[in-house]
């Protein structure tokens, strides 16, 4: 089984190859905000994603008072982190709203996507 750095990195590395590549696409067609909007909330995607993954352990061996106050802590903490590219995309016409929030959901599609591409290969193999 994977450690949680190690699909930390691969989910994280993936999503942001996929922005990347399809900012690229997108500022070639002459979206540049769209393209920058979504390489804006990956990024914020990808640092809620390892912020997740890093206050995981720290719940553990603690009194459930400690650990409900710190669970709370820590979301709060990921929302308000979450918040920051759609306030720039608000603020900003550089940044695309809607491509922004597509970024945001980016580590979401890029496992769910890897678990798809794993159910239609095992399916083929039979």
């Amino acid at each position: 089984m994977e450690s949680a750095s190690q699909t930390q990195k691969k989910y994280g590395s993936r999503a942001m190859v996929v922005a990347i590549i399809a900012a690229f696409v997108l500022i070639l067609v002459g979206l540049k905000p769209v393209g920058k909007g979504l390489v804006l909330g990956t990024i914020f995607s990808v640092i809620n994603f390892v912020l997740m993954g890093q206050t995981l352990p720290l719940q553990l061996s603690r009194t459930k008072r400690k650990t409900f106050f710190l669970s709370l802590g820590s979301i709060f903490f990921r929302y308000a982190l979450l918040a920051v590219p759609l306030i720039l995309a608000i603020k900003f016409e550089q940044f695309d709203l809607p491509a922004a929030i597509f970024g945001i959901f980016m580590i979401q599609m890029v496992i769910l996507a890897d678990h798809l591409l794993k159910l239609v290969t095992s399916r083929q193999q039979f």
